[in-house]
């Protein structure tokens, strides 16, 4: 489908890229991972990407503090029990559980898991036993799951005592399935803000991600208005503490579950939130090409950076006597060996790896089994970065014009998409849409009264005497030309009695605060124009 030329002009062999996906796993194992592979980049950062991790749906990944209602939000997308499933008030989820689409119901255990190659989770092994004894696969047919998987995780634990006793390193598996992620939802119950000390230390191990995290506030039903906006205000303050970025991370306020509400008071904001983190959700397989576009392009920039460590290291070290003692003096130099490549190479501060992290890892390696720069790999990544991944942008546009339908269905998604509990049917322009009267009749003698002192000629006012009046309700000229595109319904420039009439509808509409439709819904036709 593809095919170009090396730099120099010589003719390279082509490369054809049926899918996004084939075209990412093709330039990972003959561009990228020879890099990697060269100057030991996984045991650094992450493991090496296999064919599952270009082929997996998209996931998304919950974490919050016990009882938070994480395995209850899945329990409510799905509006299906899963294998494995425990809700309560306690810490009842002790496991990472994988919910997967799968022909048969049942649960596959963590040892099985890590050997099978149609899942994207044979890495996971470097984790241990600990950790497999805590992972299971739930896989059962639900529509919902034809298009995402789901990751539930243990509640995060504010004692020092649980959070040793894990037995693994529960941040850097964090870590590993935030990078594999499509999604990142950190859920907080409105009654216990307080972020434990293992929850911040999992938030900062996310720093990387925060373009897939959102935030969930979750059981937001059970206090009044004036607590829900104290509450707001000091999550986004603890927050603000640990996630330092300019951006504000999208939070999204309600009670994902399918209960009555406690407190209905804010019952439209409610739902007005839910719709918008559904339709995130829903987008996520139309942009999950996107997204591994995306993670590989950060993958290459730190696996670029990492060489240059690497060989900067090995470049510095003795040939015969000395070595441990360079060693030791090259990891305490660790940062000014950055700022030089840094300076030497055009790199921003921010695509190099965490300083304390590299020099506790560069402690336990043998520096004399590092490699010197091999211009070679390293001229194979910029060329992937510099012009593959450009040619693979095109594709991932032609895959998405080709899918534009292409989103999460089934379960909670289903059951307000349409029908009279959609959200906002019968309210702004959809107000009166089962009615069999004209739903703007009801105030048209008020506005017929205004209509006659506007002194109509031959039962019309012009453009210019209709706009005296349509400006007196302070709304801007874009938002009263658009009202007069649709009131003007026969397109004479002129407006009768019952299109003055809607255009005063359509005001009212936009100044009670909802947005005006693009074409004028049927019900809002004045019963005199409908026949044309």
């Amino acid at each position: 489908m593809f095919s170009w030329a090396n730099k120099d002009g010589k003719k390279k062999d082509p490369e054809l890229f049926q899918t996004v996906s084939d075209g990412l796993r093709r330039l990972y194992k003959t561009k990228l991972f020879p890099l990697e592979d060269a100057y030991r980049f996984h045991d650094f950062h992450s493991p090496a990407l296999e064919d599952a991790d270009f082929d997996n749906k998209p996931m998304v990944l919950l974490v919050g503090q016990y009882s938070t209602g994480k395995t209850t939000f899945i329990r409510h997308l799905m509006e299906q029990d899963f294998p494995g499933m425990r809700i309560g008030p306690e810490p009842t989820t002790d496991s990472f559980i994988a919910v997967m689409h799968g022909d048969q119901e049942g649960l596959i255990p963590g040892n099985a898991l890590v050997v099978d190659p149609k899942k994207p989770f044979r890495k996971l092994n470097a984790f241990g036993n600990a950790f497999l004894n805590r992972f299971v696969c739930a896989q059962m047919p639900n529509p919902v799951l034809d298009s995402i998987s789901i990751i539930d995780t243990p509640g995060i634990l504010s004692g020092e005592k649980q959070r040793i006793s894990r037995g693994y390193d529960f941040a850097a598996v964090l870590e590993w399935f935030a990078e594999r992620v499509d999604r990142i939802i950190l859920l907080f119950d409105a009654h216990k803000l307080d972020i434990s000390d293992e929850f911040s230390e999992v938030i900062r191990a996310l720093k990387n991600h925060e373009d897939k995290m959102r935030v969930v506030l979750n059981k937001a039903d059970q206090i009044g208005t004036q607590q829900l906006m104290r509450v707001y205000g000091a999550l986004m303050w603890s927050l603000g503490k640990i996630v330092n970025t300019p951006e504000v991370i999208r939070v999204y306020i309600g009670s994902f579950w399918a209960q009555p509400l406690l407190v209905p008071d804010n019952r439209k904001l409610f739902e007005a939130e839910e719709q918008d983190l559904f339709r995130d959700i829903q987008g996520l397989p139309r942009n999950a090409a996107l997204r591994k576009l995306n993670d590989l392009i950060k993958r290459a920039r730190l696996a670029k950076v990492h060489a240059y460590i690497i060989s900067a290291l090995k470049k510095e070290m003795p040939n015969m006597f000395g070595k441990e003692n360079k060693k030791k003096e090259l990891i305490a130099n660790l940062g000014e060996i950055y700022a030089k490549i840094e300076k030497e190479h055009q790199i921003s501060p921010g695509d190099f790896p965490k300083l304390a992290k590299m020099q506790e890892i560069l402690a336990g390696q043998d520096f004399s089994k590092f490699q010197s720069m091999k211009p070679k790999l390293m001229e194979a990544v910029e060329d992937m970065l510099a012009n593959d991944i450009a040619k693979l942008m095109t594709l991932v546009r032609q895959e998405e014009a080709a899918m534009p339908s292409q989103s999460v269905q089934g379960g909670a998604f289903e059951g307000t998409m349409n029908g009279p509990f959609g959200h906002g049917y019968g309210e702004g322009a959809g107000e009166g849409i089962d009615e069999l009267e004209w739903v703007v009749a009801r105030d048209k003698p008020t506005y017929d009264e205004i209509f006659y002192t506007l002194s109509p000629v031959n039962g019309k006012v012009s453009g210019a005497m209709a706009k005296k009046e349509m400006v007196k309700s302070k709304l801007p000229n874009t938002v009263l030309g658009k009202i007069w595109k649709l009131a003007d319904v026969d397109k004479d420039g002129f407006l009768d009695d019952e299109e003055f009439a809607l255009a005063n509808h359509l005001i009212k509409v936009k100044l009670e605060g909802h947005e005006l439709p693009a074409e004028l819904p049927e019900h809002l036709v004045p019963p005199s124009k409908r026949g044309q």
